[in-house]
């Protein structure tokens, strides 16, 4: 019995000690709701009504609002930088609240190689052209946080890659976006309760 309570205190100990940050990026902006520079705002909008977490905190040039998800303390959080400098918002976050960036940061952002209603988990990696990856990587210093990248439709050939992001989604990716959002919060409730690889055998898999 004094084995079990001693571990059940210790376990605590632990739960109480890790915290894990969920950024989605996006612009924050009414005019940008909706595009798909933004589908990472709208996973934490997800998460945020399906966990009942508040992004009612402002500050570190961010939103962000703190709860659980499983047994684990979370914070969800908007950067308002705009895209380009959303490391301006992730790298005091996770200094504040001593956060490991390594092992307890996950970043969500939109993926213009992935089909819609795809999403594709890593453990760490480049930039891969995405200009707020591309800033959190320089302010944290390392690349070694893990990502969820929902996509967003390859760019037509009509379309610059700037108003191809900005865009908004029509007719059966207006629907296909919706899936893929909901299993970008999925993938992150996998990541945070099983790890980053139980997530990517579960969600990396294409949708047919």
């Amino acid at each position: 019995m004094l084995g079990f309570l001693k571990k059940f205190f210790s376990n605590k100990e632990e739960e109480s000690g890790r915290m894990v940050v969920v950024v989605g990026l996006g612009n924050p902006e009414k005019k940008y709701s909706g595009t798909r520079h933004n589908v990472g705002f709208a996973a934490i909008d997800a998460m945020s009504d399906k966990y009942g977490i508040e992004l009612t905190e402002t500050k570190f040039k961010a939103a962000y609002g703190k709860g659980r998800i499983g047994n684990e303390r979370v914070i969800l959080v908007k950067p308002l930088t705009y895209m380009n400098l959303s490391g301006e918002a992730v790298r005091p976050i996770c200094d504040y609240f001593k956060v490991d960036s390594e092992n307890d940061l996950i970043v969500i952002s939109d993926d213009v190689e992935l089909d819609v209603g795809n999403i594709r988990v890593r453990p760490k990696g480049s930039a891969g052209g995405h200009n707020g990856l591309k800033n959190i990587i320089a302010q944290l210093g390392h690349s070694d946080f893990k990502r969820v990248r929902i996509g967003v439709g390859k760019k037509p050939k009509e379309y610059d890659m700037i108003g191809w992001v900005l865009g908004h989604f029509e007719g059966e990716d207006a629907a296909g976006i919706k899936d893929g959002i909901d299993r970008a919060v999925l993938a992150v409730e996998e990541i945070i309760e099983n790890g980053v690889d139980s997530a990517m055998n579960k969600y990396n898999a294409a949708i047919q």
